[in-house]
């Protein structure tokens, strides 16, 4: 039972989890990225003490080596002098060091190789890991790119089928508009209707009659003889003085 639950609980936990991961791949590229440096630097620790025996073979070969030198000549000044056991001791003590030269040289011919396979390694997997994250950032954008471009697809394709609609919006405030304005049109000429035409003709008759007035007060006051009195719109002057052309 109990182990039931445990199940159920981490099955929640993986969905939850694999949830935030796919809502942020940025982060989780970003904790890969971190992990790869850190086994990056584990693993030159490694090469670091790799390498160090090398140097303690090496530092081995060349004490050796030097040893080996000395013995020989020993060796060889015991012989000459005839000191026989003397110099069975210096050739017993040469052929030891000459053996473990040799076995040094060795591990240290196969330690090296190692050291370069390793670092080869080392290379050829940091290489295959920085393409694969070039790759998956490019492959991060062209995802961000194409749910970008698919959602400006998705509210242009609802926009077109909402303005398209019957009982859409902008089709009832075009409707209400166009009532409007057949309602005013009509109040316009409803009130058109209703102008009482005879008063404006009745006042345009009596601003005329006051300008002629004034005219014919203007010809008096200067002399000015009109031709068919008042009104007309003709006028010749006498005593050197005329209106209209002479």
């Amino acid at each position: 039972m109990f182990k039931r639950i445990s199940n159920l609980v981490k099955g929640f936990l993986s969905l939850f989890i694999s949830g935030l991961e796919r809502a942020n791949p940025e982060a989780l590229l970003e904790v890969e990225q971190e992990n790869l440096r850190k086994q990056i630097g584990k693993y030159n620790q490694g090469l670091a003490g790799h390498a160090g025996l090398c140097e303690r073979l090496m530092g081995q070969i060349r004490q050796q080596e030097k040893e080996e030198t000395d013995l020989r000549a020993r060796t060889a000044a015991n012989i000459k002098v005839g000191n026989r056991d003397a110099a069975g001791q210096y050739a017993l003590r040469l052929q030891q060091v000459q053996k473990d030269l040799a076995e040094n040289r060795a591990q240290l011919d196969q330690a090296e190789k190692t050291y370069k396979d390793l670092i080869t390694a080392r290379d050829v997997a940091i290489n295959a890991a920085r393409q694969k994250i070039e790759s998956l950032k490019a492959g991060i954008n062209d995802m961000k790119m194409k749910k970008a471009m698919a959602e400006l697809n998705e509210m242009a394709a609802g926009m077109v089928t909402s303005i398209g609609g019957s009982g859409d919006t902008l089709d009832r405030l075009e409707k209400m508009v166009e009532e409007e304005r057949t309602k005013a049109a009509g109040k316009a000429r409803v009130a058109r209707d209703q102008l009482d035409m005879s008063g404006v003709m009745m006042k345009e008759a009596e601003q005329k009659a006051m300008a002629d007035q004034a005219l014919a007060d203007f010809a008096a006051a200067e002399g000015i003889v009109m031709e068919g009195g008042p009104g007309n719109g003709g006028a010749t002057g006498t005593a050197g003085k005329s209106m209209g052309p002479g």
